[in-house]
């Protein structure tokens, strides 16, 4: 059936109600200005999310078109890039209930409001499966669906299988499960380890991926057993109200080792990090590799002439310009490491696309913008984090394609960077990383997504989205997620340029005339009510600070 979107965006007066209390009543002082529609769009059913693909299709009147998330959507009309915005980390409590939760109402009400897609919610490991093996508590994640749900957004969930704390941007602490933490404590090996031993507790080792090390059943089986009980939690809403299941796949939900950890200050930007492959799980795949290129002594160890977090590629032996990386036991090793993190990844993808088949559910996996060194020849921060990339080595197209194999979103990060903002001796290059990623979505008929690595404001960073999100070649990106729903976000300019940001994604970058009811230049307008509602409306006035919930 054909099923036409009408922008809906109310427009609130920042002058006349700078500050919105948060209140369940509170959608009472709202009134919406409608607009006409903006493209049309052929559904599958209506409660499918409309997000591109870069595959095309072409229908019975030669139309071209582009296949979204259950919808098409011809080109000719519309290069839609839906937005979504990031909800605070700690949007479940440590208790598993919805936190806030007036507070979330108004805010989800607002988002809507600026005609945002939909949000996105960490579904944390160490939250819902912390009393124990098999024990799942999905309350507080249920009464924030069904919240979604009543606001008419869209929800994408991360099923988080890492910890909280200690990145760039975590405001709270969110430990993996107590059960699990009890595992590692007398095997530390399950946890990644670096070249002097110190072990990081963010995320069990790939090495251990198909051992039954935590209370006898594997850590493949621990994820699948979680997604699957997620599945019949939210069945009713797979597909409708949740469109995407973005899997964890590392540190931070990346799929990459934990090479540049910031918890203790033990790296700093643009340190080049060090490799993570010494658990003792980690060590004998490496020592089988060896041994089956007959290169025993390739197994001993990691390379010794790596260096260390915070030195620069020249410091090295290794990731000199001339270094071991280029020689042929670097490139064993670096085949050998990023094998191994591709293996991992498509070990719980594979589960994932067992599980959420036929839900409606798109799945999503998400890739490091590690742009730090990727002017040098070695491109050091990307390899130890696992991405085999170098002058002479596509590090991002065996990734692209493994995704693309299952019908995986790749997610990627620093889409809001420009290369003239970074420091002249990090030798990076955002803008250069996004093209390479782009060609190897577009080379493996992958979709791309991205969010910004980031927390910005500014014209400039939208701009930078825009212009990334947009391709005459195929290779645009399919949906945005903006990082992160805060106080910030709701002052004043910052929210006016998200909400010109998410109308000019709408209408496939096009700048749009402010409404004519916007007489603070705010792109938000409250229409006062008579008698009580406009009572409440104005008692709201002096409160827009609690309409957010602190991330």
């Amino acid at each position: 059936m054909a099923l036409t979107l009408r922008s809906s965006s109310s427009f609130i007066n920042l002058r006349d109600t700078k500050y919105l209390r948060a209140s369940d009543d509170f959608s009472s002082s709202l009134c919406f200005v409608q607009f006409k529609p903006s493209c049309r769009l052929q559904a599958k059913n209506s409660t499918h999310l409309a997000q591109l693909s870069p595959e095309k299709t072409l229908l019975s009147d030669e139309t071209t078109v582009e296949r979204l998330h259950g919808l098409s959507v011809d080109r000719k009309a519309c290069s839609r890039v839906p937005v979504f915005v990031m909800l605070p980390l700690d949007t479940v409590s440590i208790g598993g209930h919805l936190n806030k939760p007036r507070a979330m109402n108004a805010s989800l009400m607002a988002l809507k409001s600026a005609g945002v897609e939909g949000v996105m919610v960490d579904a944390w490991w160490g939250l819902v499966e912390k009393d124990g093996p098999l024990k799942y508590n999905w309350e507080g994640y249920y009464e924030l669906v069904q919240m979604v749900q009543k606001h008419g957004l869209k929800l994408q969930v991360v099923m988080s299988f890492h910890q909280c704390g200690g990145n760039v941007g975590d405001s709270c602490s969110i430990p993996l499960p107590p059960w699990v933490l009890e595992e590692i404590s007398q095997n530390p090996d399950l946890v990644y380890t670096d070249r002097s031993g110190r072990r990081n507790p963010e995320y069990i080792s790939l090495g251990c991926d198909s051992l039954p090390v935590l209370k006898g059943r594997t850590p493949i089986q621990v994820y699948s057993d979680y997604m699957r009980s997620f599945r019949e939690r939210f069945n009713d809403y797979l597909g409708g109200v949740i469109v995407e299941v973005q899997v964890g796949l590392g540190p931070c939900g990346e799929l990459r080792y934990p090479s540049y950890p910031e918890s203790n200050g033990t790296w700093r930007f643009p340190g080049i990090g060090e490799f993570q492959c010494y658990d003792k799980y980690m060590r004998s795949s490496l020592e089988a590799s060896a041994e089956a290129v007959r290169k025993k002594e390739w197994g001993i160890s990691g390379p010794h002439d790596s260096g260390q977090y915070n030195q620069f590629p020249e410091d090295t032996g290794f990731f000199r310009r001339d270094g071991t990386w280029k020689t042929e036991y670097g490139q064993f090793f670096l085949e050998w490491y990023s094998a191994k993190l591709i293996e991992h990844g498509d070990s719980i993808l594979a589960a994932a696309e067992s599980i959420f088949q036929g839900t409606g559910a798109k799945l999503s996996g998400k890739v490091a913008g590690i742009h730090w060194h990727y002017r040098t020849r070695s491109h050091a921060a990307e390899l130890t984090a696992g991405y085999y990339n170098t002058r002479n080595h596509d590090g991002y197209l065996p990734i692209a394609r493994m995704l693309g194999k299952r019908g995986v979103v790749l997610n990627f990060t620093c889409m809001e960077m420009r290369d003239g903002e970074q420091p002249e001796h990090a030798n990076c290059s955002p803008e250069g990383l996004v093209r390479q990623v782009k060609m190897a979505t577009r080379t493996s008929r992958t979709e791309l997504a991205g969010e910004n690595a980031l927390e910005r404001y500014d014209e400039s960073a939208f701009g930078q989205v825009m212009a990334t999100s947009r391709s005459d070649s195929g290779n645009g990106l399919s949906a945005f997620t903006y990082l992160r729903m805060n106080k910030r976000l709701f002052e004043g300019h910052n929210w006016r340029n998200l909400v010109t940001f998410v109308k000019n994604m709408s209408e496939g970058g096009r700048n749009l005339r402010l409404s004519e009811y916007d007489t603070g230049r705010t792109d938000l307008y409250v229409g006062l009510m008579d008698g009580d509602q406009n009572a409440k409306a104005k008692e709201a006035a002096g409160e827009m600070k609690y309409v957010y919930v602190n991330a």
